[in-house]
């Protein structure tokens, strides 16, 4: 498949299949046109949950735009990264303006669209879909008819074996419990008026405000969101860990002078995240990583849980792979990881209902997400506003928090200002925390 054509040259895609699998002939051209080219930092980006190929090449193309003209003399080249991560029609995509980016369906009806990006990223399941569309158009009022619900979510999505997707799963589930799915899905009636709560709040709370009574059927399409969005915070780890942490030693083995710089949004950053720990022994070419709005747990890195001093982060350590600083964009703006985020976390295994906590302290406390209140317990972790880093010299290696609330701040529920990162300032720190000039 040729590369589109974009603003910034030279440019690469990265494609990868649901398991790391590279694809195609992107890689093979990677690796060969960084020599060819002269280039001397590569960034790379990847994308996150909800994307498809077009959507994120427009995604890459707009956020590269302002580099050549902020590091005029850097002998800088692109890569982007395409994994096969589902798209909701009406979930905002970054790249489109706010006025057409798709609204919420009042009623939580499977639209065409998602029902086509359904069976892309579960094939073989065309039957279950089938039957998941037909309960959200019925919206029958029968507590066990949610129960069932529930189940054919947790069919469509679980892992099918073999493959390596279950190795990527252990923070996806509560700590020390054996099992392979958010143990959501065993209270389904219960987890669907949560969510239909929650999303109740947030559009009470958001720019059109109103009050409209919720179904538990709104929350019901949210639990389908939640699942895939659990099945693909599996796939997230895979690519990264199994694909791109393999394809950028590669890179250091044809071109060891060639300086990487990761960047990934939303699940991208868990994706970029993973990569480190992909990399083979003694490879150091990785500069900087910045993650854009991660949507994976605020713990990951550390090396010792708050709640659970026994226990570490899935990525404990890894920042240290980074020859240079690891960079967290954070957002209190950022709605769909202050409140979708720890409460579908909470929902994977802690007993206690929701409204048994408060959403905004104890809940995100526990089940925070990074890219709302940044990386937490690791110590010697340096923390800016985002003007502060621009001015500042950002530290040589460890991990660094930026709020980017100034900028990132956009949005409508339920996702907030999730996907407002197309800001040129965003394109700067990344520039910054590599020191590319």
């Amino acid at each position: 498949m040729a590369d589109p054509a974009m603003s910034v040259t030279p440019y690469w895609e990265l494609a990868f299949d649901a398991d790391g699998d590279p694809g195609g002939r992107g890689r093979d051209r990677l690796l060969a046109g960084v020599r060819e080219r002269g280039v001397r930092d590569l960034i790379v980006f990847a994308h996150g949950w909800n994307t498809d190929r077009s959507g994120a090449n427009r995604l890459y193309d707009r956020f590269f735009a302002p580099v050549p003209r902020l590091a005029p003399a850097a002998r800088v080249g692109y890569a982007g990264v395409l994994w096969p991560a589902m798209r909701f029609s009406d979930e905002p995509i970054p790249d489109l303006p706010r006025a057409v980016a798709a609204e919420p369906a009042r009623r939580p009806v499977l639209d065409k669209d998602t029902r086509h990006a359904l069976l892309e990223t579960f094939p073989g399941r065309a039957i279950l879909v089938d039957q998941i569309a037909r309960l959200l158009e019925q919206q029958p009022p029968e507590e066990a008819e949610l129960e069932e619900f529930g189940r054919l979510v947790r069919t469509l999505v679980e892992v099918v074996a073999p493959g390596p997707q279950a190795l990527f799963a252990a923070d996806t589930v509560a700590e020390g419990v054996p099992q392979s799915e958010p143990e959501m899905f065993a209270g389904s009636a219960a987890a669907c008026e949560e969510f239909a709560r929650a999303l109740g709040e947030l559009e009470a709370s958001g720019p059109q405000q109103g009050f409209r009574i919720p179904s538990p059927w709104d929350g019901a399409h949210e639990l389908l969101r939640q699942a895939t969005y659990y099945a693909m915070k599996r796939r997230a780890g895979t690519v990264g860990e199994r694909g791109l942490g393999r394809v950028v030693g590669q890179l250091a083995k044809a071109a060891p002078k060639v300086r990487v710089h990761l960047v990934g949004h939303s699940f991208g950053a868990r994706l970029v995240s993973f990569a480190l720990r992909g990399l083979p022994e003694g490879v150091r070419t990785v500069k900087s990583v910045t993650l854009l709005q991660g949507a994976f747990s605020h713990y990951a890195f550390a090396a010792r849980l708050p709640h659970d001093a026994r226990a570490g982060g899935v990525l404990q350590g890894q920042q240290n792979r980074v020859d240079g600083p690891l960079v967290c964009c954070h957002s209190r703006h950022d709605a769909a990881l202050g409140t979708m985020y720890p409460l579908a976390s909470r929902m994977a295994g802690d007993s206690r209902s929701a409204t048994e906590l408060d959403m905004g302290r104890a809940l995100g406390a526990k089940w925070g997400a990074m890219g709302h209140d940044g990386v937490q317990a690791v110590p010697g972790t340096r923390a800016y506003t985002l003007a502060g880093a621009l001015e500042a010299r950002l530290p040589a290696s460890g991990c660094v928090n930026v709020d980017a609330s100034a900028v990132v701040r956009r949005g409508g529920p339920p996702a907030g200002a999730h996907s407002d990162i197309l800001h040129a300032e965003l394109a700067r720190l990344v520039l910054a925390a590599g020191r590319v000039r």
